[in-house]
């Protein structure tokens, strides 16, 4: 069985990955793969460097911050953007996935954009990490320094976390306590173990 793990910026996806692991279960991480991609000697540098040019990189290194502030302010960089990393992060989660669920009754991806990359059908259920919006935009100021309308501008470039929520086959709420969290993935956990064959 293979479960797709989202929600939008700052929802506690991260969080549910962690507990997950830690019930055993394997978890492929999109973000981890994205940073690959990008990391020095990635193999998306050439291609970002041709799109954007020298402005984002320092040397042979990707300037994350100068990029996030190309593509954060305009939706077609954006578009640019996802268009040159999707492809190949969506390859490597693809056959990720395959692999792990030779050997596991049960794994998980986490993606942050599950659904704007139209990967719903690869999975056999979806689960959505949510917070209250203003939870989520406290979050996302106190985490990456940003202010409220630059933190706004981050979850306005994402699917609505309501629409996320109505596709998804449940919710995960993080902003209660950790161990409220834990006891619900792991009751939905033994749930979809119950559902095997």
């Amino acid at each position: 069985m293979k479960i797709g793990l989202t929600g939008s910026i700052a929802c506690g996806k991260s969080t549910v990955a962690a507990m997950l692991r830690k019930l055993g279960c394997p978890v492929v991480d999109a973000d981890a793969i994205s940073r690959a991609v990008t990391a020095p000697g990635g193999r998306a540098l050439p291609a970002l460097r041709e799109a954007f040019g020298d402005a984002i990189f320092d040397g042979g290194i990707l300037n994350r911050p100068a990029l996030s502030a190309i593509v954060f302010a305009d939706d077609a960089q954006r578009e640019r953007l996802n268009g040159l990393l999707h492809p190949m992060i969506l390859a490597q989660i693809r056959d990720d996935l395959d692999d792990l669920a030779a050997s596991h009754p049960i794994v998980f991806a986490d993606v942050p954009l599950l659904y704007e990359c139209g990967m719903a059908d690869w999975f056999d259920a979806v689960w959505v990490a949510s917070v209250p919006r203003e939870t989520q935009i406290a979050r996302i100021m106190q985490r990456d320094g940003l202010t409220r309308e630059q933190a706004i501008a981050r979850i306005g470039s994402q699917m609505p976390l309501d629409e996320k929520e109505r596709l998804a086959n449940a919710v995960i709420r993080t902003d209660c306590p950790l161990e409220d969290t834990f006891s619900r993935v792991r009751a939905l956990l033994t749930a979809a173990e119950r559902s095997l064959p």
